[in-house]
C-alpha cells in the first residue's frame, strides 16, 4: 500500500515514553495541543497537517496524581477523532498500558464486560488498528476488538534480565494463579532455551471473591532453587506477595517476580520491601511513580520497552510482520 508519511504523537504523561519510541524511530513527536477549560473541560488537536499521513498515537491509560484513567481515556479518544476529522489516512492508538482490560467476562450477574465497550470507543472514533503489550487476557483482547489488533510481549526483555543474574541453582517459573499457566509456560520455554540450569514449572491455587483471596495448593517444587513468578501487572501486590510467602515456605532459596504492568497501587511502600521478594521486574509501561524513591533501585528493576515500540510502529507502517518480535 502507498501510504503516506509516518507522525508520532504522545499525549500529555506519556510524552517522555513516545519521545523515546521516537529516538528509536528516528522521527521527533509531532506537536499537538492540550487545552484545559475552566469548567474541567478540555480540547485536543494536531497542530500540523495530517492529511493522507499514517499516524501513530501513543497513550498508556493508567491514572496518576494528574489525570485519572478515564480523563486520559476520553482525551485519548477526541485526539483519535480529530485526527480522523482531519483525513488521516491511517490512525493507530498505541497504548502500552491497556485500562479496562481485566474486565473481560462476567463473573457475576449483570457485570459489564467493560473490554468490549472500550473497544468500540475506539472503532466508533475513527481508529484504524491497535498496538499495546501484555494485556489480561488475548484471547479476549482479540474478540473484543473488530479492527486489526497487534500485541506485543515484555516476555523476551525478561529472559534478557534473567539471563544476566548467573543464577546458581534450578529455576521454577510459577504463575500466581491457574489462569496465568500459559503464560507462564510460554515464559519458561523462552528461558530454558538461554540457562544453562533446568526450568521447571510450578502454580499456585487462587480464588478472589471482593478482593479476598484464598486458595493453598501450590503444584511444583521449588526446594532449593530460584523462583520467578511471572504475571501480566502487580497493582496492589497482593497476589505476588502470597506467591512468594509460598515459595519461600515450600524452601525457595531466591524469589523473583516479573510482571509487565507495574500499577503499585494501595500501599506499595508497605507491601513491596516484603522480605520474600529479591527483587521485582517490570517495564517502563507505567513509570513506577507511586513507590518511594529508594525502593526503585533497591528492590524494583524497571525495563525498558520503548525500542520495541518503536520496532512495530516501524514494521507497521512499512507492512511488514511483527511476528519475530515475539520470538
Amino acid at each position: 500500500m502507498n501510504r503516506g508519511d509516518l507522525v508520532l504523537f504522545a499525549l500529555s504523561e506519556s510524552k517522555d515514553f513516545g519521545a523515546a519510541v521516537g529516538e528509536h524511530l528516528g522521527i521527533a513527536l509531532a506537536a499537538h495541543e492540550e487545552r484545559e477549560f475552566e469548567d474541567g473541560e478540555h480540547k485536543i488537536r494536531p497542530l500540523i497537517s495530517v492529511r493522507g499521513k499514517d499516524v501513530f498515537v501513543i497513550q498508556s491509560l493508567f491514572g496518576d496524581s494528574q489525570q485519572s484513567v478515564n480523563d486520559k481515556l476520553c482525551r485519548f479518544l477526541f485526539f483519535l477523532g480529530a485526527l480522523k476529522d482531519a483525513s488521516a489516512e491511517r490512525i493507530t492508538a498505541v497504548m502500552p498500558y491497556l485500562c479496562y482490560a481485566r474486565k473481560d467476562k462476567k463473573t457475576k450477574p449483570r457485570d459489564p464486560l467493560t473490554t468490549r465497550y472500550v473497544a468500540s470507543l475506539f472503532e466508533a472514533v475513527g481508529a484504524s488498528r491497535a498496538l499495546t503489550l501484555d494485556v489480561h487476557n488475548l484471547a479476549a483482547l482479540q474478540n473484543a476488538w473488530r479492527i486489526p489488533t497487534d500485541h506485543l510481549e515484555a516476555k523476551n526483555l525478561f529472559v534478557d534480565y534473567f539471563a544476566g543474574l548467573e543464577i546458581p541453582s534450578e529455576v521454577v517459573v510459577v504463575s500466581p494463579d491457574a489462569g496465568g499457566i500459559k503464560r507462564a509456560e510460554e515464559f519458561r520455554k523462552a528461558l530454558s532455551r538461554v540457562l544453562p540450569v533446568p526450568v521447571r514449572s510450578a502454580f499456585l491455587e487462587k480464588y478472589r471473591s471482593d478482593d479476598v483471596l484464598t486458595g493453598e495448593t501450590f503444584a511444583g517444587d521449588v526446594r532449593g532453587k530460584t523462583a520467578i513468578i511471572i504475571d501480566d501487572l502487580i497493582s496492589s501486590g497482593s497476589t505476588i506477595v502470597r506467591a512468594a510467602d509460598a515459595c519461600r515456605q515450600r524452601g525457595a532459596t531466591a524469589v523473583y517476580a516479573a510482571a509487565s504492568h507495574g500499577l503499585f497501587t494501595g500501599k506499595p511502600s508497605e507491601v513491596f520491601p516484603h522480605p520474600a521478594l529479591n527483587k521485582i521486574v517490570v517495564t517502563n509501561t507505567i513509570p513506577p511513580f507511586r513507590l518511594p524513591p529508594n525502593l526503585v533501585p533497591e528492590k524494583v528493576v524497571v525495563v525498558d520497552v520503548t525500542r520495541l515500540f518503536g520496532e512495530a510502529i516501524k514494521r507497521i507502517h512499512s507492512d511488514e510482520s511483527i511476528e519475530d518480535l515475539l520470538e
